[in-house]
């Protein structure tokens, strides 16, 4: 029986550099912080990712411990555990500077998950990049597909051959979910809407964006938008993460997935933003990728 969801992609170290000068550290990476957010929901989830056994890789391995986040993998195939060195500005915004490399073991393809989640540089850097995406080829005609864009030009780049690694993996995905900043970075000369078209034409069945303080917008066999959720910003570390994992979360709570994503109700599509964005505003509202527990929402 199909019971979790396997999220493939990075964990690294987020190294904060604070605006009252502080350096402080917390796990992440935006699979980890996937998998920590969907375990806290109450979802079953395995991790298929990378750390070494180091000083980080072991905090790392005990942050996701602590969540209930299980290992598809053993992580251990890279000699350190990556980092993030994160700058947060006056409005809580981070810059980033990696120093990360991403591989990945052969991952188990049984027992069959509902879904695949992967994300940002583990579905375009290589050489970790060419297993997801054998996974999700493997995976797609049992399990919905889910990408997160999460674009990381400081380490990816933004040319011609990023975009199209990310376009061919979102020809292989039922939902999409990108930023508009990602889609700005993508695809420099459309607006909005019109990078979203070009997503939709790729095949998905379904592409969300969060829009800041425009709120969020679900575009697929109807459109939906919602409003954001008010809120006072320690730093936006992990909040798009945690909204993708939270709109996974209440589909599954649906009934939609398992395959191909249904058509869905304009109602039903606004109540999953709507819960996402209350997620990814707990996220905000303290240090780090700290996705909320399902008690709290």
């Amino acid at each position: 029986m199909r019971s979790d969801i396997l999220v493939l992609g990075e964990s690294l170290v987020d190294v904060v550099n604070t605006p009252d000068g502080r350096t402080v550290e917390h796990p992440g990476g935006s699979a980890a912080n996937v998998a920590v957010a969907l375990s806290r929901l109450g979802r079953p989830v395995r991790l298929a990712t990378a750390y070494a056994d180091d000083g980080r890789g072991r905090a790392l391995a005990g942050h996701l411990e602590a969540s209930g986040v299980g290992l598809a993998l053993d992580p251990h195939v890279v000699a350190r555990t990556s980092t993030a060195a994160a700058t947060i500005g006056p409005d809580g915004a981070a810059s980033y500077v990696f120093d990360l490399e991403w591989r990945l073991g052969p991952v188990p393809l049984e027992p069959a998950p509902v879904a695949v989640h992967t994300c940002s540089i583990a579905a375009v850097l290589a050489p970790g990049a060419a297993e997801v995406a054998a996974t999700i080829e493997v995976l797609r005609e049992r399990a919905t597909i889910s990408y997160d864009l999460n674009v990381r030009p400081a380490i990816t780049g933004v040319g011609a051959d990023v975009v199209a690694a990310v376009e061919r993996l979102v020809a292989l995905t039922d939902l999409v979910k990108a930023s508009d900043e990602d889609l700005a970075v993508l695809y420099p000369g459309l607006s909005v809407d019109d990078a979203v078209a070009r997503l939709r034409g790729l095949g998905p069945q379904a592409v969300v964006v969060t829009r800041g303080a425009a709120g969020a917008t679900w575009s697929g066999s109807v459109e939906v938008a919602v409003e954001p959720t008010s809120v006072t910003v320690a730093d936006t570390i992990g909040a798009g993460d945690t909204f993708g994992a939270a709109t996974l979360d209440a589909l599954w709570s649906l009934g939609a997935l398992g395959g191909r994503l249904p058509d869905l109700a304009a109602d039903q599509i606004l109540e999953v933003l709507a819960y996402a964005n209350r997620a990814a505003a707990v996220t905000v509202s303290r240090p780090g990728a700290d996705p909320p527990w399902k008690t709290e929402l």
